[in-house]
């Protein structure tokens, strides 16, 4: 006899609209009469193999739509990465509670987890559907328009740079920020949505699609310095040089680096503060000044795009309706149709497990400093909807009487 149970977790980064997919899950599997417990995992996978499930199915309605328009992962996340004796035991814990359905919100790590523990379910001949529901906010997943969560940071980023060259224009200088992202810059490349007038920042853009040269950086920085007597610059955490040894690391002495090795970039602000070190010696600029975004971005609560909140749950109700009517396990695609709407697809897990997408080419400007109005195009109807604006005095000038 079918068991009727779910589980679903969620991995990874937080963002502002990962509990919308969480809700939908909810929410839609009550639709299906045979379904009978829907459990939350608390802290992703590793909550599964300490078998520490909530369940779900004792929510009310009202509380789980407050719960979804909240920010972070309301199920706890892990940044664990399982190896193929993790996803067995996450396997046997599974089978261990009959669980017949799983669903994983996360982004291309979680992908991979949901692709093992399918592949060990079937080597077993359990009957347990996989579904993977996509989310992050570097929009590094292969096979999708973009990810959910990846258009509220973006929203963020652009209403923050907008921010910041109100700030510079006001007092002149130099401002750097620096935003997420390792190997994907499309959350940097979002800076430049809050440009509105011609000579407003971000003026320079770094992402790590390009290779990031200092001496080329510096003579950009030069450039625009002299040409709007002050220079903003959005910076991808992970820029790198030609050898593909991230910036961060070699103009840094000490470098921390995180349990998987890789050189820690988020929640430092080290790199910032290294370039504006570079611009004040190299240049002799004295005013310099710079932030890291770090995990402000995101689940920044009151900065959420409508359009964002709208496709998570969405992905997350698909996720039920593929699992539910499918017969097959896969990884949930946003794509796009038309100007602006979207259409949802099923894709093999194998086509996203551990894959990851970097920005286009015709996304990038020929100098690399500056996005095409392509990627313009493609981002903004996913900021969703009233985003606010900036304005200018006309400045009428008075005519000077004792220094014509």
């Amino acid at each position: 006899m079918p068991s009727g149970k779910i589980l679903v977790a969620q991995g990874g980064g937080p963002t502002a609209v990962i509990n919308q997919s969480l809700v939908g899950v909810v929410l839609e599997s009550r639709r299906f009469q045979h379904v009978t417990r829907v459990y939350g995992a608390l802290h992703g996978v590793r909550g599964i193999l300490n078998e520490d499930f909530i369940d779900l199915t004792q929510e009310t309605s009202h509380n789980l739509e407050l719960v979804a328009a909240t920010p972070s992962s309301a199920l706890g996340s892990t940044r664990d990465k399982p190896d193929i004796a993790y996803c067995q035991q996450i396997f046997e814990v599974l089978r261990a509670h009959e669980i017949e359905h799983f669903f994983y919100i996360g982004g291309n790590d979680s992908s991979d987890t949901v692709r093992i523990v399918s592949e060990e379910a079937h080597k077993a001949g359990y009957p347990l559907r996989c579904i993977h529901i996509p989310k992050t906010i570097d929009n590094d997943l292969v096979g999708s328009d973009h990810t959910p969560g990846f258009p509220s940071a973006a929203r963020f980023v652009a209403q923050a740079f907008a921010g910041a060259n109100l700030d510079n224009a006001a007092l002149p200088g130099v401002y750097v920020g620096v935003v997420m992202g390792r190997h994907a810059g499309f959350l940097t490349a979002a800076s430049a949505l809050g440009k509105k007038f011609p000579d407003d920042g971000p003026h320079l853009i770094y992402v790590p699609e390009r290779t990031f040269v200092l001496e080329q950086f510096l003579a950009d920085v030069k450039a625009m310095y002299e040409k709007h007597g002050r220079c903003v610059i959005a910076v991808s955490e992970g820029i790198h040089d030609a050898s593909g040894e991230a910036i961060a690391s070699l103009l840094s002495k000490e470098v921390e680096r995180d349990a998987h090795g890789n050189v820690q970039l988020s929640g430092t602000g080290a790199l910032a503060d290294l370039l504006c070190d570079e611009i004040k010696e190299k240049l002799g600029i004295k005013r310099v000044r710079g932030d890291t975004f770090g995990y402000l971005q995101r689940s920044f609560i009151g900065c959420v795009s409508d359009v964002d909140q709208r496709e998570a749950r969405e992905v997350g109700e698909k996720a039920v309706q593929y699992a539910m009517w499918g017969d097959r396990d896969g990884s949930v695609a946003i794509k796009r149709t038309g100007y602006y709407s979207v259409d949802y697809e099923l894709l093999p897990l194998t086509d996203v497990a551990g894959k990851t997408r970097t920005m286009e080419d015709a996304f990038i400007s020929e100098s690399g400093t500056d996005v095409t109005d392509a990627f313009r195009l493609y981002l903004r109807p996913l900021l969703g909807s009233k985003m606010p604006d900036a304005f200018r005095l006309r400045c009428a000038k008075v005519e000077k009487i004792l220094k014509p």
